[in-house]
């Protein structure tokens, strides 16, 4: 099979696509036939080697994948071969194949295609999990969104809004603030216009955020930590922003404020019936026109590092996704 291969740890420059054997079946496995793979900001973090997983040399990147299933191990009953699922890897997903744990697969709607399935594995599947589960977010309350643009922001506004909270949403642009609104914001504000902390507190009659959903880190904790509401929850998605942040805990004291973390892997293996249920909660929102997962850009793999470039410049709005069986798209657009 073809797969993009890192031997040594650095930048996309680095890594090459090869033809190599298709990986060994694992127990409780299912091989995919890949039809999408999801490229993410994480996959840099992998390749760079500081990402918190480092798989031995030579590795595949990629954590989503969404296809066909081929083959199942002994015992496993869940699939059969013609199943079209979605899987959440350690890393592999740059292949035309890939082996998953049974744990970790899942089935999506017939009516869904490939490329918008890859969503779910881990941006809504993150969203979801963390606002509901660890953010406990309740109707009429206020969800502050950063990176409200990304795969990630997009799948929390508009989680928000299905479960009938107020919304505000950041970005960098005109354009990525105009999408934000578009699946849902209330209120969006440019960061790059200055701190984004008055204009919360004003939006919010000067309460704050009950619930701040943040996947940069840095400043834009900082900022956030100083408009969150008492008693408000701010949920720790990641660090796009390259900085992981000092907690003061002086302020989480004197305005009872939750700092939670969350990591979605987790939950795929201690609490997979949570993670069944919330996927169809999400599917139902997907029929009755709630949640619209946008698919920013589309490449072929031999196109992988293009894939990271716009990523890492945040061009991207939505899910930036490989299409391993494709050798030319003309339509990278969402």
């Amino acid at each position: 099979m073809r797969a993009v291969v890192c031997r040594e740890f650095g930048g996309f420059d680095k890594l090459r696509i090869e033809e190599i054997p298709e990986p060994e079946m694992i127990p409780a496995g299912v091989r995919i036939r890949v039809e999408a793979a999801g490229a993410n900001f994480a996959d840099s973090l992998m390749v760079g080697g500081t990402y918190q997983r480092k798989p031995p040399f030579p590795f595949v990147p990629g954590l989503p994948v969404a296809g066909t299933v081929i083959e199942v191990a002994d015992g496993v009953t869940r699939f059969r071969p013609g199943d079209r699922v979605f899987a959440a890897l350690d890393h592999g997903a740059y292949a035309e194949v890939a082996v998953a744990p049974a744990d970790n697969t899942f089935h999506f709607p017939d009516d869904m295609d490939f490329a918008t399935a890859i969503a779910f594995p881990f941006s809504y599947g993150t969203s979801y999990g963390s606002i509901v589960w660890k953010g406990r977010l309740q109707p009429g309350e206020t969800l502050l969104v950063h990176g409200a643009a990304g795969a990630v922001g997009l799948a929390a506004v508009e989680i928000g809004k299905a479960l009938g909270a107020r919304v505000i949403a950041t970005a960098g642009s005109p354009e990525k603030l105009q999408v934000a609104r578009d699946h849902g914001a209330d209120i969006v504000i440019d960061y790059t216009a200055g701190t984004f902390r008055e204009a919360v507190l004003e939006a919010t009659g000067g309460r704050g955020a009950d619930v701040v959903f943040d996947p940069v880190g840095g400043e834009v904790f900082d900022q956030s930590l100083r408009c969150t509401a008492p008693e408000g929850r701010i949920l720790v998605i990641g660090f796009a922003g390259g900085t992981v942040p000092q907690i003061p805990a002086n302020i989480l004291l004197v305005k009872n404020i939750t700092v939670v973390g969350f990591f979605w892997a987790h939950f795929r293996k201690n609490h997979q019936d949570w993670v069944e249920a919330g996927l169809a909660r999400m599917f139902d929102w997907v029929r009755e026109g709630k949640l619209n997962p946008v698919i920013s850009h589309r490449f072929p793999l031999e196109q992988f590092k293009e894939a990271m470039d716009t990523i890492l410049a945040r061009k991207s709005i939505g899910k930036v996704v490989l299409l391993p069986r494709e050798t030319a798209i003309e339509n990278r657009g969402a």
